[in-house]
């Protein structure tokens, strides 16, 4: 069983799990996992390589289904709805709940079309100048970019690719960011602005990140989940999680004696 602390009644969730798992096959990569996310807050998942933090991160915008062999078993509820309902369509799922990716993955595209992607396949396509610079504003690039949005999105530098690709999913407006290991690319400087913008974001948007580093994730969360061999450790507010534990596992783990 694993430890869940309470979450303070004034967190109104935007993300629950019941009894979660995940199948790769026969084999299991989650196993019954109970996870309340709540709005306007950063959520840590940690745990050793393997552990099946990517996998529950992609469980909250249906990508596991793109995935041949994967089987996903349990509740997934975004305020309130079931997002593995049959009637829920998964691309519209992918729209409201974005994610960026370990890698910086810009298009082969100019700076502008890059964040306008989104919002011109949603058919979008009135004020797209304002929606681009929103996006690149939030994504704190807009200064650095304004005078070369014709530019190749190549020609930026990775910290740089990185935040384009948060603008780039913060322009189709979601409600939810997953960020999977976001800054493990990037050097000290580029990591500290992801960092601060993760902080900046919540203001308007819940966060779950996918981290291997124990320092950012009790820098930037508000919350953190252990999670260890597929299944939920302990979940609680980070610095609980990190200076007062309830479970074994988890104090080795964050005072570094495994992982």
């Amino acid at each position: 069983m694993a430890t869940i602390h309470p979450i303070p009644a004034g967190d109104v969730p935007a993300l629950q799990t019941e009894q979660l798992s995940v199948y790769y096959g026969s084999n299991p990569a989650l196993r019954g996992i109970d996870l309340t996310v709540p709005r306007n807050r950063v959520v840590a998942l940690i745990g050793p390589s393997g552990c099946g933090k990517s996998t529950l991160l992609r469980c909250f915008n249906r990508m596991n289904e793109l995935i041949p062999e994967a089987r996903v078993e349990g509740t997934v509820r975004f305020n309130g709805e079931d997002l593995y309902g049959e009637r829920v369509d998964p691309v519209n799922v992918r729209r409201r709940i974005g994610m960026v990716f370990q890698r910086p993955n810009p298009f082969p595209r100019s700076i502008f079309d890059n964040v306008a992607f989104g919002p011109r396949i949603n058919g979008n396509t009135t004020g797209l100048a304002q929606t681009v610079e929103r996006a690149l504003r939030q994504a704190a690039l807009w200064d650095e970019v304004r005078d070369r949005l014709n530019e190749s999105a190549y020609d930026l530098s990775v910290g740089q690719q990185q935040r384009l690709c948060i603008a780039r999913t913060l322009a189709v407006r979601p409600e939810i960011v997953l960020m999977d290991e976001p800054a493990s690319a990037l050097d000290p400087i580029a990591t500290q602005r992801i960092e601060e913008l993760i902080y900046e974001l919540k203001e308007d948007y819940s966060i779950l990140i996918v981290t291997h580093s124990l320092q950012q994730a009790a820098r930037v969360s508000d919350y953190t989940a252990f999670l260890y061999h597929g299944e939920l450790v302990e979940y609680g507010p980070t610095d609980l999680i990190f200076t007062n534990p309830v479970e074994e596992r988890t104090e080795a783990y964050v005072t570094g004696r495994f992982g």
